[in-house]
């Protein structure tokens, strides 16, 4: 299988182009030469099999040979709203997730964070999340990227929410909550909105914010689970019930 990569500029209708520095810098990192066989994907749902013309410096040209249609993805957009959790650990939150077919990452501070970004720090955290996510998609074979929005707090993005359209449910990820997940999943959807909190959880402030938002609190089951696998949980039941 020829290696993949990801090109965040529209592939249909052109032969010829140069890619962008990042996958060209992966092809030269490859040490692939004229003639090697790439896939490259624009986050379109399609893919493109293309040949290596030339290589610079810093420059690679390669000319588009056939696309398809590329169907990998969940039936329904994912958002995962994601208190960070702190160590890096959202490095793996966000690589696992996009392997699993999350459309959407928020990254949110709360009460409780102890992450804390803002300005220019946040601005490349985001830039480093979005690359965790191009790699991710590149490997795991997925038509689309993962997005990762901008850092916010928790009270502005609920603010920002307002009515929940048609076909969107929104789960407030909670221990105490009433409704098991595998009741709540049984209802189609055809957007999902996942919120969850951080180590220390959510205020109790925060939880009757959400709920006012028309979050519905989903419990996952009799154990405590990490800031960073809580999430990854929800996402991998929503994603295996549908194979």
């Amino acid at each position: 299988m020829p290696p993949r990569f990801f090109v965040d500029i529209a592939l249909a209708g052109q032969t010829e182009l140069s890619l962008p520095p990042g996958a060209a810098r992966h092809v030269q990192v490859l040490r692939l030469q004229p003639g090697s066989a790439i896939s490259l994907f624009d986050g379109s749902g399609f893919e493109w099999q293309a040949e290596v013309l030339s290589m610079g410096r810093s420059e690679v040209t390669v000319r588009l040979q056939s696309q398809h249609l590329v169907q990998r993805e969940l039936s329904q957009a994912i958002t995962l709203a994601v208190v960070m959790p702190a160590n890096d650990r959202m490095d793996g939150l966000v690589e696992k997730a996009t392997e699993l077919g999350a459309a959407h990452i928020q990254p949110l501070m709360s009460e409780r964070s102890v992450l804390r970004l803002s300005g220019e720090r946040a601005e490349k955290k985001q830039a480093h999340w979005q690359g965790v996510a191009v790699a991710a998609a590149e490997q795991s074979g997925r038509s689309k990227v993962t997005r990762i929005a901008p850092v916010q707090t928790l009270a502005a993005w609920l603010a920002s929410l307002g009515e929940a359209p048609a076909g969107q449910r929104r789960w407030l990820l909670s221990p105490t909550a009433a409704e098991p997940l595998s009741t709540l999943n049984a209802k189609p959807a055809d957007q999902t909105l996942v919120l969850s909190g951080p180590e220390g959880g959510l205020s109790p402030a925060e939880e009757a914010a959400a709920r006012a938002q028309g979050f519905v609190a989903a419990r996952l089951g009799p154990r405590i689970l990490r800031a960073d696998t809580a999430p990854l949980a929800v996402l991998g039941w929503v994603a295996l019930s549908e194979s």
